[in-house]
């Protein structure tokens, strides 16, 4: 396929949840798994081939959106995953939309750090009783939300940046952890909503929302992948 019909093609399935990859023209692999799943739900010979009836099928009102799968995680956990891939330069209008679609949002993700924004987004839409954080936007603030808990998955998880003592600092949610650092689902890391490792010498805390019971588990992930130094 021409690059412009591939990036059209990755577009529209991104938009239905069946690709999680950049927006770039580049007909690899995980473009080809996100054809191949879009056409085994829709009933088609499972095969990364994009011919005419899949365009037409792809592009029609009867596409199905891929429906999200619970992880056994609280349920804030699970809307941040299923916003996995978002960046916020090529996927800066949704990106917004979503980060405003609790009431309330900072700004352009491309131009200010968003990472409070966006584990502020995934719990109020979570948990639209939970007690607020006083400007939420600041990533130490977190540290006085709900109630101290363990690396448990779910947990926001709080770290600091350039100094412990100072006020810069990143924030997220445990996704799992390995021997030196913590798995953190979170946005601005790497410009996008990712699963990112983050040195537990950076660690400030854990915490956990008052109006959710207090359950979860300490995942185990392997080692793998660039540990970040600055998520900013």
């Amino acid at each position: 396929m021409a690059t412009q019909i591939i990036e059209t093609v990755q577009a529209r399935l991104k938009e239905l949840g069946y690709y999680t990859g950049r927006v770039d023209g580049d007909a690899g692999t995980m473009t080809s798994e996100a054809v191949i799943d879009f056409k085994e739900v829709h009933g088609f010979v499972a095969r990364d081939y994009v011919g005419p009836l899949t365009i037409s099928l792809l592009f029609s009102k009867d596409a199905k959106a891929v429906e999200a799968k619970p992880t056994g995680a609280p349920p804030w956990y699970d809307l941040a995953l299923s916003k996995m891939g978002l960046h916020e330069t090529s996927d800066n209008s949704e990106l917004r939309a979503w980060l405003r679609a609790d009431g309330s949002t900072l700004g352009d993700p491309a131009i200010l750090p968003w990472c409070g924004d966006f584990v502020e987004t995934a719990i109020k839409l979570a948990l639209p009783d939970e007690p607020h954080v006083v400007n939420p936007y600041l990533a130490r603030n977190w540290l006085k939300f709900g109630r101290s808990c363990d690396l448990i998955r779910g947990a926001v998880c709080v770290f600091w940046r350039g100094s412990r003592n100072g006020t810069s600092g990143h924030v997220g949610f445990v996704a799992g952890e390995d021997a030196t650092t913590v798995h953190v689902l979170g946005g601005n890391q790497s410009n996008q909503v990712s699963i990112t490792r983050i040195s537990k010498a950076r660690l400030l805390g854990c915490r956990w929302p008052t109006s959710y019971p207090l359950t979860g588990e300490r995942v185990q992930r392997d080692a793998v992948g660039e540990v970040s130094l600055n998520e900013a």
